[in-house]
């Protein structure tokens, strides 16, 4: 089984809109996402296409893709993104059946790593609704830090809900100090 990760075309940013659309009202009280919150199919894309024509120091979203085997079968997004800086990451396994496979942990690791390298990040979060035991084992096994728990709407998409709020920081040996 082969897995890659690499960043998203414009013309994939499609995935993100039809996950979040055809999910079921039960998967997306899950990732603790309010479904009145999602924005117009033909809304979002634009919002990607003014995204993408931005220099990436200017962004504040960034979009990776996960395939296995060539096969997309996930994605993670950056927003809050300051370049330089720190980011939010977001994760989602689009295909049901490869959720809690243990494909996770790897696809985390090597999204975290081309965040840090694309973006120059010193610092990457990530929070997860607390209820969802997935990705928080996920986010542990990757090696992320616990940080703590808080109750936030985590992004736009969200209702408030316990987070738990979790970092990776660069670690000065990938800064060649």
């Amino acid at each position: 089984m082969q897995l890659d990760v690499r960043a998203m075309g414009l013309d994939e940013t499609g995935i993100i809109v039809e996950y979040f659309h055809s999910s079921t009202p039960e998967h997306l009280d899950t990732l603790g996402v309010d479904p009145t919150r999602l924005p117009d199919p033909d809304r979002w894309r634009q919002n990607f296409e003014r995204e993408y024509a931005q220099p990436l120091e200017q962004r504040t979203s960034f979009q990776v893709i996960w395939l296995v085997d060539q096969e997309i079968v996930g994605f993670s997004t950056v927003d809050k993104l300051r370049y330089g800086e720190q980011a939010n990451m977001h994760l989602h396994i689009v295909i049901a059946d490869r959720r809690q496979a243990g494909l996770g942990v790897e696809f985390v690791r090597r999204s975290a790593a081309l965040y840090f390298e694309t973006l120059q990040l010193q610092r990457l979060f990530c929070q997860p609704n607390a209820l969802n035991t997935a990705p928080n084992r996920t986010l542990q096994a990757a090696g992320f830090r616990y940080v703590k728990t808080l109750m936030t709407a985590p992004s736009p998409l969200n209702y408030r809900q316990p987070i738990t709020r979790w970092v990776l920081e660069r670690q000065p040996e990938e800064l060649g100090l």
